[in-house]
């Protein structure tokens, strides 16, 4: 697992050239199935340019991968499904610009759940994504490619999170990852899955840069008009924060020993208080109503037509266009698309999307009004570290995985999951969560964590 101070150690006395080569040799070795589609020709192309002190930013010479379903022009973009399986952008989302500003080197794309839909990256078209420290295990979805590949595969990567896509992966597979604020991150070139709860967001090794990728992709951009064009630097608080432990955001047995581990740690140096958030036993039936109806509105695109999978003419359109999604989408994705077209038909609109829309409104007054006492709330990340691959297979029982993380996307605040410890081997999680626009508070605190108690 390497930081990006250790790369740029290593970029002192070596070619950058020879490193990123490096990078790809293990990669292609590599058994994580963590990649798509590498971007081997201009990453080279761009080493070298380092290496002849061509390129400089914030970001030169390192490393980043970035999750398949954000738009990479000239370079294949596909959401994991076969519906996209040839499909090359014609332009770079906002944050990829972003990234080749500031002289980053993009390795490649991310294997993920198709369409983002899933949290064991077991949905892709192109295979499940292992996890690094158990190759039998999940890595956590849907941003599992971005989450394995910091294992000595990427230095940087960038990922999605609809209801816990970043903070899943981040949890099973030992590494940092937050979901910012809704609107701080621009969504320009994110190929959508729920339009009104997704945000892109930084993953990586270290706290200090997870902050510093976000420096680089959080800000301005008018091509998306829910994008705040708020900038974000990073400025290190050394603060005594108050601390709720959420009481309904629970987690197995083992789990639950090493987050209690963790809350006793914080007592001496914190002021710890239990919070009750009352709304929260109806998030995830309301997160999962809210996200299927998007997805059936999004996904209705994909006809066969302007691109993606198509198929030799036929006589009816109907057909076609049935035939066309029939072939080109996934199981889980099919699922989705049906349940959130049949809430958002007549006579169930009212009776299922509003009375979801309504419980997040409540769920959005629970945090603030838990914020108004509390700095920082805490949970466990994930109910279980990762189980093995094929374990969990009724949809019900894998959607109920999202509980702890589901509410932070409901009321668009910002959450990060750090490693905190271990059972049995695999990796746990600590969920810290902030209000609006605190991405500072919440970094600072769990950098203050990690060198007063070397977690």
């Amino acid at each position: 697992m390497i930081t990006v101070k250790e790369w740029r150690e290593r970029l002192e006395s070596e070619r950058c050239y020879d490193l990123i080569l490096e990078l790809f040799e293990r990669i292609e070795r590599s058994k994580l199935n963590a990649f798509i589609t590498l971007n081997k020709y201009e990453a080279l192309r761009l080493a070298e340019d380092y290496d002849r002190g061509k390129i400089n930013g914030k970001l030169a010479g390192i490393p980043v991968a970035v999750k398949d379903n954000i738009c990479t022009k000239g370079l294949r973009t596909t959401c994991a499904s076969k519906m996209l399986q040839n499909f090359i952008p014609p332009y770079d989302a906002h944050v990829v610009e972003r990234l080749r500003e500031e002289g980053a080197i993009i390795i490649g794309k991310t294997n993920m759940d198709e369409f983002a839909m899933g949290t064991t990256t077991e949905t892709s078209y192109f295979g499940v994504v292992k996890n690094p420290y158990d190759l039998e295990r999940v890595a956590g979805g849907s941003s599992g490619g971005s989450g394995a590949c910091l294992h000595n595969e990427s230095v940087l990567a960038l990922g999605s999170d609809t209801g816990g896509s970043i903070r899943c992966p981040a949890s099973f597979c030992g590494v940092y990852g937050l979901k910012p604020t809704y609107g701080l991150v621009s969504r320009y070139g994110l190929i959508p899955y729920a339009n009104s709860l997704e945000q892109i967001g930084p993953m990586a090794n270290s706290i200090e840069d997870l902050a510093l990728l976000l420096e680089v992709i959080a800000g301005k951009d008018e091509r998306d008009s829910t994008n705040a064009g708020i900038n974000f630097r990073f400025n290190p608080e050394s603060r005594r924060y108050k601390i709720g432990v959420v009481k309904e955001m629970n987690a197995r047995d083992d789990v639950m020993e090493v987050f209690n581990e963790i809350v006793e740690v914080l007592r001496g140096e914190y002021e710890v208080v239990e919070v009750s958030l009352s709304s929260l036993k109806y998030a995830l039936p309301a997160y999962y109503i809210i996200a299927m109806s998007e997805a059936s509105s999004n996904l209705a695109r994909y006809d066969g037509v302007r691109y993606g999978h198509a198929l030799e003419r036929l006589d009816s359109w109907t057909k076609y266009f049935s035939k066309v999604r029939a072939e080109g989408f996934g199981e889980e994705v099919k699922r989705r698309i049906m349940l959130g077209t049949y809430a958002l038909s007549a006579g169930y609109y009212g009776r299922y999307y509003l009375k979801a829309l309504r419980v997040r409104t409540l769920v959005k007054n629970d945090f603030q009004r838990a914020f108004k006492y509390c700095d920082l709330l805490i949970s466990p990340t994930m109910p279980t570290p990762a189980f093995k691959i094929g374990e969990i297979q009724d949809p019900l029982t894998m959607y109920k995985m999202d509980v702890n993380t589901v509410p932070v996307n409901l009321a668009g605040i910002p959450a990060l999951s750090m490693p905190i410890g271990f059972v049995k081997g695999l990796p746990v999680g600590l969920q810290v969560m902030g209000n609006y626009f605190e991405e500072n508070k919440i970094l600072s605190f769990a950098l203050q964590l990690v060198r007063s108690y070397e977690i």
